[in-house]
This record gives structure tokens, sequence and C-alpha cells, in this order.
């Protein structure tokens, strides 16, 4: 059993800020998150850190808390922001009217703006329309929310050794009356049980909130709306660009790390995992776009991906883009009955460390802690050094070319290397392929994965000694889930990519396509055992059973082996399978083939 004093459900943004601020304060803390970090909202954002200005007319309270958390980010967490400033563009025949109600609204809120000539926006972005009819530049910047939440782990665990257990599910609560004591959860890498014993639980799962709040019997209704979001191959802008009008659909450019990201839409959704783009959303957010910059719709789109905002509904009709994205503080003492629990929903990541500040007051009453909340004036700790580069190809390409980040380059469009890889597999938290594309961007470059997946596999294979079938489904999910963003986008380059990538996955190492909705794969490695090539046993293979070796089936079709794993090698692989198929006569048949890298990095 653990033992602590508060359990925080939910490893997004607020939930890790909950985590810093109480082990500050001396509280011990464990966070119980069902996946990996920043897996929910905060990781399937559009990386804005808002000023406050696309909310200033119709939510003034929530521009407040922008803004005023905007300044306080900046300064603790500079590592994790970069200061792109952003653009409030008026597009031609939009309501000039608005103009002054934005400017009056901004005041109000303290949200300095400042007129920008045409002639100096387009010099600063040149791909703006230059008939736009008023620019306007805001405190914008942009966050990136993996580095934000790696960060406020190491703090949390540096200032009071505070446990983050991800790919952790909660399953039930233990009462002891109607006080809450403490939790059961599962491992979802071992299968086992734990049970935590704590004093107060604060529930912070984001969209989840409302079905960790039903378990412990506290009824809230959620309000949640899906968006939908599409990134570019290259930094197309490097200022954020707004439209100047009330927010709606596919009116903001995000420029954030290697790419930049436009978005949005608000489809209701009753599902907190619905992160679906249908092709309408497409098409809306391109034809919207274009009145900001003309021709970015036919310009390449790496992926699109979907993110489900925690709305709260405290009984109010606004619903969509009318709801307030302020954030709300439940005590289930006074509201259901049920002592120990407390629930923080709603809000934005850019109001994290206020929301998770509300929240730490509240718990550290219920403990009788004094000691004050010290977040807006204390540095977190960079996860990555000082300042991190790590989401910036100029710095790491330069580093690889100059022999500081030295070994075998695995992802060539993120530059990923193999040491890279491995130090984040020694962590022990990294469980699946997509925790290493969290935390390295590994397959997140303009082939999504198509020549990274598979070497990425191998190595954590290698390095775990997972069973085949393991590291088997692994990579068809991770395969899945790329090729899941590029669906609504199959036209062009992406197309092309596509079928490359089928060739290379389907064709070539036997994954079969998933039907429906991809579940997360999580392996059990409570007692993982050496693959059968580390034993020198038979190499496993991704082609079906029958035609393994040691299957009893003997094979009479043409074996052949491919030395290299690059482009020329997987070529000539797809190649031989196609001319093996053809020498047996049957269209469904396939010739056995090994595909080799050099060294220990091996594919089958």
């Amino acid at each position: 059993m653990i033992q602590t004093d508060v359990l925080i459900i939910g490893g997004g943004a607020t939930g890790g800020g909950i985590a810093w601020d109480l082990a500050l304060r001396g509280v011990r803390v464990v966070l119980a998150e069902m996946s990996d970090l920043a897996t929910g909202t905060s990781g399937r954002y559009h990386g804005l850190l808002h000023s406050g200005g696309r909310y200033a007319v119709r939510d003034p309270e929530s521009a407040k808390e922008c803004i005023d958390e905007n300044r306080i980010i900046r300064h603790v967490a500079p590592h994790a922001i970069e200061d792109t400033s952003g653009f409030f563009v008026l597009c031609p025949g939009d309501d000039v009217s608005y103009v002054d109600k934005w400017l009056k609204a901004c005041a109000a809120v303290d949200l300095p703006t400042r007129a920008v000539p045409l002639s100096e926006a387009l010099k600063r972005e040149k791909v703006l329309n230059p008939k736009l009819e008023a620019i306007y530049e805001v405190p914008d910047g942009t966050c990136d929310s993996w580095d934000l939440l790696h960060a406020l782990q190491r703090g949390a665990y540096e200032a009071n050794n505070a446990q983050f257990l991800t790919y952790h599910r909660v399953e039930s609560f233990r009462k002891q009356g109607s006080r809450i004591v403490g939790a059961n959860l599962t491992n979802l890498r071992t299968n086992e049980s734990v049970e935590v014993e704590c004093a107060v639980v604060i529930n912070a799962a984001g969209p989840w909130a409302g079905e960790i709040g039903a378990k412990a019997g506290a009824k809230f209704k959620m309000k949640l709306s899906r968006g939908a979001m599409l990134a570019y191959n290259i930094r197309w802008v490097n200022t954020v660009i707004n439209k100047l009008r009330l927010p709606g659909d596919g009116d903001i450019f995000v420029p954030v790390g290697t790419v930049s990201v436009i978005g949005t839409t608000s489809v209701k959704t009753d599902d907190p995992g619905d992160t679906r783009v249908e092709a309408w959303e497409v098409t809306r957010i391109l034809d919207e776009a274009e009145a900001m910059t003309p021709g970015i719709s036919q310009a390449r789109i790496l992926r699109s991906w979907g993110g489900v905002r925690p709305l709260y509904d405290p009984g109010e009709s606004a619903d969509g883009r009318e709801a307030k994205r302020t954030f709300t503080l439940l005590d289930h003492a006074q509201s259901d009955g049920i002592d120990g629990l407390i629930s923080i929903i709603g809000g934005k990541l850019t109001t994290f460390r206020q929301m998770a500040e509300r929240a730490a007051d509240m718990a550290c009453a219920k403990l009788n802690v004094t000691k004050p909340c010290s977040t807006a004036t204390t540095p977190i700790p960079p996860a990555h050094g000082a300042k991190s580069n790590y989401h910036r190809l100029r710095g790491r390409l330069d580093a690889l070319e100059h022999g500081g980040n030295p070994g075998a380059l695995i992802c060539e469009c993120e530059i990923v290397t193999q040491p890279q890889i491995s130090e984040a597999l020694r962590g022990g938290d990294v469980v699946t392929l997509n925790d290493l594309r969290r935390d390295l961007r590994v397959g997140m470059g303009p082939c999504q994965g198509g020549f990274c997946s598979y070497r990425a596999a191998s190595i954590r294979h290698e390095y775990v000694h997972d069973k085949p079938e393991n590291t088997h489904a692994l990579l068809a999910e991770f395969v899945e889930r790329r090729f899941g963003g590029v669906k609504p986008l199959l036209w062009g380059h992406n197309l092309r990519q596509a079928l490359l990538s089928e060739h290379i996955y389907g064709r070539i190492l036997g994954l079969s396509a998933q039907t429906g909705n991809v579940k997360q794969f999580v392996p059990n490695l409570a007692s993982p055992q050496p693959s059968p090539e580390f034993r020198g046993g038979s190499k496993p293979t991704f082609l079906p059973s029958p035609t393994r070796r040691g299957a009893g089936v003997r094979s009479s079709r043409p074996r052949i082996v491919v030395i290299g794993a690059g482009l020329a090698g997987l070529t000539a692989a797809l190649t031989a399978l196609e001319v093996g198929a053809r020498r047996t006569g049957d269209g469904g048949a396939r010739a056995r083939l090994r595909c080799s890298q050099r060294g220990s990095r091996r594919v089958t």
C-alpha cells in the first residue's frame, strides 16, 4: 500500500501543477495517470500561450486569468515557452465595429495592444493577406506542454519526492463512512492492483473528471467540446495569427516548435476520448484560414488531430463557443456530502498554475497546512537543461553535425538518435512508442513515422527484452495512430507518403490495418523475457504465423535477404516481394524476407 497526504488524479498540466504546488509546501503527493503525462487535453491542443485576446469581449473573466498567468508562466517556465508574440488581424469582410469593442475589452483586463502598420506586419509575416484592414499585436506565445509536464514532474520530485504513477488507472475509491480515504488503482503495465491511502483526493482528470467523480458518488455535468487542428510541415508563420472577431472555426494559426498549427472547430461530444477529425472540419478550417493567409490551403499538411475541451456545465445553457473558459473548484463535502474529494474542472493550459493554486489551497485547508503557495515566484526546473532546444531542429542538427549528439540517426525528420531513445527508455516511464513520440518527437516529421517507427520499435524491443508479440502490437498501434492523423488529408504528397508507408508496414512487415477506434496497448512487463534472437533461437517475424520458422509449415517460396534498411533497401525488399508473388502464381503469396540494418538494430 502507498501512503500519502494527497492523491491527484490526472497527469495533465493542472494535475502536474498541483503536484508541484503541494510539493513546495511540504505535502506528500502521489499523482495517478491512466496513460502517459499530457496525453489528454494538455497534449492535444494547438500550443497557444493565451494573452486573453480571444476572450476579451465575450468572456472577460477568462481573458483576465489568461493575461495574468501569461506573465507568470513566462517567468517561472521560460524553457517551455517561446515568445512568438501575436497578431489579431481584421480580414476583409469582417465586422469593423468589433475592433473598438475588442480594444476597450482588452484595456479593461489590462491586456496591452499595439496597432501594427500593414507594411511592418507583412515584413514579419509574408504569408499574411496584403488586404488586411487592421492589425494589432498582443503578448501571445506558445507553450510545449510535454516539456512543461516533465519539468513539473522533475520539480515536484526534487521538492518533496512526489510520486508520478503513469499507466495507473483508478478503479474505485476506498471510503470510511462518507469520507474518502484512498483509492484502488490498476498498474496497466503489470495488471497488478495498487492501493493508495490518503487524506485528500484531487480530481484533475480534465474531460474524464465527470467519470472519476461518479466513481466516488459525486455527480456533476461536463460540457465536452471536440476541436480539430491541422499541423503544417514547416513554420509558415513565426507569430501567432488570430482573426479579429468573436472566436470561430479556423481562425488561429500557431507556430509551435518545428511546425505551424491551424484550427480549430467546436463539436459537441459525450466522449472524453473523442479525438476524431472529420472531413468537413478540415474543409472548414482551410476555407476560413484563406482570409488570413491566402493560399495556405494548398500547402502540405502533416497530420490532423482532435482534442476535447473539458468545459463545465453549472446549469447554464451556453455550449461550445458560447461556454465560458474559466475554471471551477468543487468541494464535494459541500456539494455531495463526500468529504476528502476535490474536483478542479474547466480552464485552459495557460491558467494551469492558478487552477493548481486554488486546488492546493483547498487541500491544504483540509490538511491544516498553513504554508502559502509559492509557484508564482519559484522557477520550475527545466526537464532538459537550462534552455530546452529539444523541439527546435536547428539546434539539434548543429549538435548532430558537431558531435554533440552522437549515435545512429533513427528519426531523420526530427533528428533523434539511438542514444536519445535509449536514454528515454532508461528512465522507466517510457512504455510505448507514443511515449517516445511525446518525449523526443519520434515519428512527428514529414514521413509520419514511415522510416523510423520500425527502427524505434527494434531499439525498444532489444532494450527491454520484450516479447515479440508485445513489440508487434506496439508497432501496429503506433503506425495505425500515425495513419489516423493523415487519413483526413489523403491528397498530394500525403497520399504518396501513405502509400509508401502501406508498402513498408503492410506488404513488407505484414501489419494488418485495425478497424474502429485504435485502443491503447500497454505491454505487460511484469516478467519481461529476452526475445528469441538474444537466445540464439529463430528470429521472430511480423508476417502471419503460418510463414514463421518452426510453425510446422515448410515453405517452398524463395527466401531473400536484403542488407540495409534505408530507402534503397526497403525499395529492393518491396520489389523482391512483388517478384516473388508473381513467381508463385498466387497473388496473395509473399516471398519470405528479412530486412536488416547494420549492427544491432534489426527489423524483421
